[in-house]
Formats: structure tokens, C-alpha cells, sequence
């Protein structure tokens, strides 16, 4: 990721944090933005398991009560009933969803902080190319600020 750094890096807008360089601003964004990324996979991943837990309950509403079940937990393999681990497997998939909605909730919170701290440091997501004299840029390269990062942006802090 190249990074503007003029040397002005004193003249930051004001706050808390006016002595900052260019290279820790942009250290700092690009942080953050790992931070969200790696929310935002927790939250994939946690809904495929939902997903799972959906099809095993589905699959096991329609089976008889007593029948042997086999269940994975903590990597051992324990024998049980279908009436014993389904409302367990129920009670997981709440769990799940509730986790997802507060980490829902934490991306937002960090998605406000990182356009507060875009705007602060007036930072500006931009490919590599765009700075050649050619000024050509792809149009995935522009919608890069919103989903994630594409192998060719950088950030300028001005």
C-alpha cells in the first residue's frame, strides 16, 4: 500500500493525536480495516454453522425421539438420543445468533470509527495506478472503501 507522505506530516488536523505521521496514520487505517475485515469472517463463519445446525435440526425433527444420536463434542464422538441433543443443538443455534448480532453491531461501531478517522486525516482510498500519468483505473479498484481490500489500492493521507 503506498502511502502520500508529504512533509507536512505535522500539519494534521487537529485532536488528540496531531503529531501522528503520515506512515502511522495509514499504519493505524489499514489496522482498523483489518479489524472489520476479520469481523466481518467471524460472522461468515459463524453463519454457515448456523446454517449446519438448521439442516441437522430439520433433519432430525422428522426422526423418532429414542433413536441413537451421535454428537461431536470437544472433538469426542458421545452417544446420545435425538430428544437429548436436539433442543441442545436448538439452544446452540440461538447462542449463534446472538454472538452474530454483536458482532453485526461491533462492525458498525467500527465502520463509523473508520470513516471518522478518514475523515479526520482526510484519507483517501486510491489504486496504484492512479497517480501514473496515464490515469487509468479499473472500476473495482474505486469500490474497494466499502467491501474489502483490493490487491491494488493504496492509501493517501493528505
Amino acid at each position: 500500500m503506498a502511502a502520500n507522505s508529504s512533509s507536512s506530516t505535522a500539519s494534521k488536523s487537529g485532536g488528540k493525536q496531531s503529531g501522528l505521521t503520515a506512515e502511522q496514520v495509514v499504519g493505524t487505517f489499514q489496522r482498523m480495516r483489518q479489524e472489520q475485515r476479520s469481523m466481518a469472517s467471524k460472522a461468515a463463519e459463524l453463519e454457515m454453522e448456523i446454517n449446519e445446525h438448521s439442516l441437522v435440526i430439520d433433519t432430525l425433527k422428522d426422526v423418532d425421539p429414542s433413536r441413537k444420536c451421535f454428537r461431536l463434542v470437544g472433538g469426542v464422538l458421545v452417544e446420545r438420543t435425538v430428544k437429548e441433543v436436539l433442543p441442545a443443538l436448538e439452544a446452540n443455534k440461538e447462542q449463534i445468533s446472538k454472538i452474530i448480532e454483536t458482532i453485526n453491531t461491533q462492525m458498525q461501531t467500527k465502520g463509523r470509527e473508520l470513516t471518522e478517522y478518514r475523515e479526520k486525516y482526510n484519507i483517501r482510498l486510491v489504486s496504484e495506478g492512479e497517480g501514473d500519468s496515464q490515469g487509468q483505473t479499473s472500476p473495482s479498484s474505486r469500490d474497494s472503501e466499502g467491501g474489502g481490500s483490493k490487491s491494488g489500492t493504496g492509501v493517501l493521507v493528505s
